[in-house]
C-alpha cells in the first residue's frame, strides 16, 4: 500500500508519498500513580499502575500500524538521524497510517500510540517508562505478559506487557549487541549493561521455558555517597567516619554480601576517597562502578565467540592488571579463581585494592574466599592459602538487606592473624536489631564492639588519619552509653 522506499528527503528519513495527516494535539501524559501494598499479605500479588491500562484491541491496533511502519520506512537511512528528528520522523509517518487507514482513536490514545511506536523502534519498547524511574532498583520480566519492579526494596508486579515474545526478544537483542555480546540459541545466556551502567541479565529460550526473561539491575542517576547512607541509615555517622578513614589510608578490602544488598553501591561510596593522584584499574563482567577519579582504566570480560573462541576472563584480567602498573586494583565481583589473584596482587605492594563478593557473614567471606582458591585448581595446603588471605586482607564489611527490604552495614571487621589453623578476626562495629515498629519496619543500632585502637591505626598515622579514627571511635564509645 505505501509503495517503494524512497531516499531520505530533507528531514532523513524514507516515506510514504500519501499526503501526510496533521499532527495530534500536544498530551501530557499522566504521572504514574504508585498503589501502596497493603500490610497484611493479599490473596493476589498488588498491580503498580506504571502507566495506563491498554486493552487488547489497543494492541491488535498497534501490531498493525507497526507493520504498515515498517513497510513505509527505511529503518537503515533513519538510524542516521539524531534521535530527535528521528522521533518527529516516526511521528508523522504514523499520523499519516492512522489517516489512511481510518484508525479511530482519541487523542489520548494517539499520543500513547506514537509514543509506544517511537519507543519500539529507537527505544525499549515498553521499558522506557520503568528505565526513566530513578525509584527503581530492578526490573524483571518474565516473558511477554509480566514484568515486575523492585522500589524500596519490595518487588511489586506492573501491568507493562510485550506485544509478544519476539518484541521481547528484540528488544534484548538490541540491548546486549549495543556493547557486542549476543543472545540467541547458541548463546541463551548473555550478561550485558545499558549505556548507563545498568547491569542487564538475559537468558533466552529453550532454558527459559515461558519466554525470554530479562533482569535489568538499574544505576541511579546521582551516585549516593557515605554521608547519604549515614541519612538512610545504612551506618551511623561514627562508622561511616571510620570507613572514610578505611578508604584513605588504603586498606585492603573486601565486600560481602547478599544479592541486593547494596555492595556495588557501597564501593562506589568507599572509591571516592581515593586520592585523585592514584592510578586505579577495574576489572568487572559488566562495566558498573562509577569512579570519580581522573585516572581509572575500566576492564570488562569478554565471552567466547560462535566459535567457542576469544573469551576474556575476569583471572585474565585482573593478571594483566599486574603489568598495567596500578596503585589500586578493583574487582566488581569475585566469583572464581581470579581471588587468587586479586590476593597476590594485594600482598605485592597493590595497598588499597578492593573487591565484592557473595557471602551472609565476614566469616563465611574468608571460606568462600578459599573455596574459590581451591576449585580453581591450586593444589595448595589450607593453611598457606589462610596464611595468605589473612597477609592479604585488611577489613571486611558486611552489608545485608533485611526482611522489609532496608539495607544496613551490618559488619565492620578486621581480619587479625592466625591462631593455629584459625584466622582471627574481630569487629569494630555491629548492627543489632531491636524489634520493629507497628509499619513493620526493622528498628535497630550500629553499635561499637569498643575497639580504642584496630589493626590499621599505624596505617592511619601514616597516613595523617589517627585523630579522625580516633575521634570516630570515642565518639562511638560516648553514643553506646
Amino acid at each position: 500500500m505505501f509503495g517503494k522506499r524512497t531516499e531520505i528527503g530533507d528531514k532523513g528519513a524514507a516515506r510514504s508519498q500519501k499526503p501526510k495527516a496533521q499532527p495530534a494535539p500536544a498530551f501530557t501524559p499522566r504521572a504514574p500513580t504508585i498503589q501502596a501494598p497493603p500490610q497484611s499479605a493479599p490473596p493476589a500479588p498488588v498491580v503498580v499502575q506504571t502507566e495506563s491500562k491498554k486493552s487488547d484491541e489497543y494492541y491488535i491496533t498497534k501490531s498493525v500500524i507497526f507493520g504498515a511502519l515498517i513497510e513505509a520506512i527505511d529503518l537503515a537511512q533513519l538510524s542516521k538521524l539524531d534521535p530527535e528528528n528521528a522521533r518527529e520522523e516516526i511521528r508523522d509517518i504514523v499520523n499519516e497510517i492512522i489517516s489512511i487507514k481510518n484508525v479511530v482513536m482519541s487523542i489520548s490514545e494517539q499520543e500513547e500510540l506514537l509514543d509506544d511506536i517511537c519507543n519500539d523502534v529507537l527505544g525499549y519498547g515498553p521499558l522506557e517508562p520503568l528505565l526513566a524511574r530513578d525509584d527503581i532498583a530492578d526490573i524483571m520480566v518474565n516473558g511477554a505478559l509480566k514484568t515486575y519492579i523492585e522500589v524500596s526494596g519490595k518487588i511489586q508486579l506492573t501491568n507493562i506487557r510485550f506485544r509478544d515474545n519476539s518484541q521481547l526478544m528484540n528488544i534484548c537483542q538490541r540491548i546486549v549487541s549495543q556493547v557486542g555480546r549476543r543472545v540467541d540459541d547458541a548463546s541463551p545466556i548473555c550478561d550485558a549493561r545499558l549505556m548507563d551502567g545498568s547491569r542487564v541479565n538475559v537468558i533466552a529460550p529453550p532454558l527459559a521455558i515461558d519466554g525470554p526473561a530479562l533482569t535489568i539491575r538499574k544505576f541511579k542517576k546521582d551516585k549516593l555517597t557515605l554521608d547519604q547512607l549515614v541519612k538512610f541509615g545504612a551506618i551511623s555517622p561514627e562508622g561511616a567516619e571510620v570507613l572514610k578513614v578505611i578508604g584513605r589510608v588504603r586498606c585492603n578490602v573486601l565486600i560481602s554480601g547478599g544479592t541486593g544488598s547494596g555492595k556495588t553501591t557501597l564501593l562506589n561510596c568507599l572509591t571516592n576517597y581515593i586520592d585523585h593522584d592514584e592510578r586505579v584499574i577495574t576489572c568487572e563482567d559488566a562495566a558498573e562502578l562509577q569512579l570519580q577519579q581522573d585516572h581509572v582504566v575500566r576492564l570488562e570480560t569478554r565471552p567466547p565467540n560462535l566459535e567457542g573462541q576469544g573469551s576474556v576472563t575476569m583471572r585474565d584480567l585482573v593478571k594483566n592488571c599486574l603489568r598495567m602498573r596500578p596503585e589500586r586494583i578493583i574487582v566488581g565481583e569475585v566469583r572464581g579463581p581470579e581471588a587468587f589473584d586479586l590476593l597476590q596482587a594485594m600482598n605485592t605492594g597493590h595497598d588499597g585494592s578492593m573487591g565484592t563478593l557473595h557471602s551472609n557473614s565476614p566469616r563465611e567471606a574468608l571460606g568462600r574466599l578459599e573455596s574459590m582458591i581451591t576449585m580453581g585448581g591450586f593444589s595448595l595446603p589450607a593453611k598457606t592459602i589462610r596464611d595468605m588471605i589473612v597477609s592479604s586482607i585488611d577489613v571486611i564489611i558486611q552489608a545485608a538487606r533485611l526482611r522489609d527490604g532496608s539495607r544496613r552495614i551490618t559488619h565492620i571487621t578486621e581480619v587479625l592473624g592466625m591462631e593455629g589453623d584459625v584466622v582471627t578476626m574481630q569487629d569494630l562495629f555491629v548492627y543489632e536489631i531491636l524489634g520493629e515498629d507497628a509499619n513493620g519496619k526493622i528498628v535497630g543500632r550500629h553499635r561499637s564492639t569498643g575497639i580504642g585502637r584496630p589493626r590499621f591505626w599505624e596505617r592511619a598515622r601514616y597516613y595523617g588519619e589517627e585523630d579522625r579514627l580516633g575521634a570516630a571511635l570515642d565518639a562511638s564509645l560516648v553514643d553506646n552509653e
